[in-house]
């Protein structure tokens, strides 16, 4: 397989995976991408802890012979999320129970009966307060739209700040990375000036010592 790396949707983080792709094209929010009949194609989605996911795709005509395709959603555990068998459209969605990398895969069916075929597909994925429907939500609690519109930027609110929170744990994870890193270099130093000074030492000494043996000084 060929690996290769793409830009995030709405800050999201993609990693795509894929073999024999002829192209991939970002399309508002999704992407659009060509399959093989006789390579899967992958998408890896990194989802923080309690993020709703949600999702839709199409796989559409392509090049002669048309294969079967299946869909496949499974976290990092392999524990399988999603899965339909000879997809043409459809939608998914779930709630991360942890942080979690997620792959999508396109997988062709009885790889290698139908060599040179391609097919188009696209696939849009959302991610936190973008994946909520708040019309339903709306409806849901009799919400106006005001009182709909203020539930939505306080989410959006909630997930900046979040996201803040977490940027910020980086931040002094690496920070704390490069005090410890640094501080051991620093005793390496020391060490090797210690040990470079000591053998200078022992070496005039061990001179000292032989020309007098020799009877030279």
């Amino acid at each position: 397989r060929e690996s290769f790396f793409g830009e995030g949707m709405r800050g999201s983080s993609w990693i795509l995976v894929a073999g024999g792709v002829a192209g991939l094209v970002t399309l508002g929010e999704g992407v659009s991408f060509t399959l093989s009949a006789d390579r899967d194609f992958c998408l890896h989605e990194d989802v923080q802890k309690d993020i709703l996911v949600v999702g839709k795709y199409e796989v559409g005509a392509g090049s002669s012979p048309e294969f079967p395709v299946t869909i496949e959603i499974t976290d990092s555990n392999k524990h399988r999320v999603y899965m339909k068998e000879s997809a043409s459209s459809g939608k998914f969605a779930f709630t991360s129970d942890d942080k979690d990398l997620f792959t999508i895969c396109f997988i062709p069916q009885n790889k290698g009966e139908h060599v040179g075929g391609t097919r188009d597909a696209t696939l849009e994925i959302k991610t936190g307060v973008e994946a909520k429907s708040y019309d339903q939500i709306a409806k849901a609690e009799k919400l106006k739209p005001m009182e709909m519109e203020l539930r939505r930027l306080e989410d959006l609110s909630e997930s900046i700040v979040s996201n803040f929170a977490r940027m910020k744990q980086r931040e002094e994870e690496h920070r704390d990375t490069n005090e410890s890193t640094n501080e051991r270099v620093l005793h390496m130093s020391a060490l090797s000036m210690l040990f470079l000074v000591g053998l200078a030492v022992w070496q005039v000494l061990y001179l000292k010592s032989y020309f007098k043996s020799k009877k030279l000084i």
